[in-house]
Parts: C-alpha cells; structure tokens; sequence
C-alpha cells in the first residue's frame, strides 16, 4: 500500500459478515484503521458512506466507500493484486468461488438466522434442517478432497481464497 493511501473499515465486532472483510485485509497485510460502530446510533460517517443500505461493513478507500463483505473482498483482491491472491484469476473458477460465497451467504447464513430469529418454533425446527442440508451441500463440495482451482486453494482449511474468508466464520 502506498503511504498516500487511506484504508479504513466501519464495522462491528459480531458480524460475520464485517470479519469477512478483516480477514482479506489482514491476509493482504494492510495498515488500516479499524472503526467499531455502535448499530443502535449510527455515526454520520456510515450514513454518509453508505446511505442506501445504511448497513456495515464498509471499506472506506482514500474517501471511497465500497459496501457489501464479498464486494469488499474481490475489490482488496483487485486492487492490492500484488500480494496473495484471495480470488481465483481465472474468470470461470472465480465465478464458481463467487457462487459458493453467496449460497454460504443466503443458504448457511439465512438457515441459521431462521434457528436465531424464530418466531414460532417450527420455524426454528425448520431452519435447523435446512441448515442441515446446506451443510451436507458444502461438504459434499469441499470436504471430499482437498484441491487446487488455478492459483487459489478454494477449501478453506487448505490455504486460502475466497471461501476461507467465507467459511471461517
């Protein structure tokens, strides 16, 4: 990173979503300076930086906000291209890494929202099944062998890539 450039990441502890952006910059080895944010009492910071969503984490570069974790860790992968790689380079395994994200994303994350966020217990009983089997899906993908796409190892407990950003949380 050069020393004009500015990195600074708005977040909050308990986020998976918020440690999924630490762990891309801390495995590019990036200065940056961490803000805790406070949900209940949005600063004007967030609001100003991302005021559609209203929503962390937010990477903010030289001024620059980017919003979302995987947008956020594909654009430290494109920018700081001259250290480890967190993506695959090939346009076709970078997709299939992106695609496994997002169904960790919508699939893992939403399963195990239903199980926390419960308003009748059935609904919890539900979420744990199809928590269940999104599981069962990804160690089907991931936990059979451990292999290499291209120049990133995508299982998380082999090296590093996109996946273990996801996955580790």
């Amino acid at each position: 990173m050069k020393m004009a450039e500015k990195v600074t990441l708005l977040s909050f502890w308990p986020s998976m979503f918020c440690v999924r952006a630490r762990i891309a910059l801390e495995e590019k080895g990036l200065s940056y300076e961490y803000r805790e944010e406070d949900l209940p009492n949005k600063t004007p910071l967030l609001m100003e930086m991302n005021p559609i969503h209203k929503k962390i984490p937010i990477l903010i570069h030289n001024g620059k906000p980017i919003c979302e974790s995987l947008i956020i860790v594909e654009y430290i992968d494109d920018v700081w291209s001259d250290r480890a790689r967190l993506l695959p380079s090939d346009p076709y395994e970078k997709a299939q890494a992106q695609f496994w994200a997002d169904f960790i994303d919508k699939k893992v994350y939403g399963a195990g929202g239903k199980i926390t966020w419960h308003r009748y217990k059935h609904e919890a009983a539900e979420g744990k099944e199809e928590l269940i089997q999104n599981l069962k899906v990804l160690e089907g993908v991931l936990g059979q062998v451990l292999f290499r796409r291209g120049d990133v190892w995508i299982c998380g407990y082999c090296s590093f890539g996109i996946l273990h950003v996801v996955s580790c949380l």
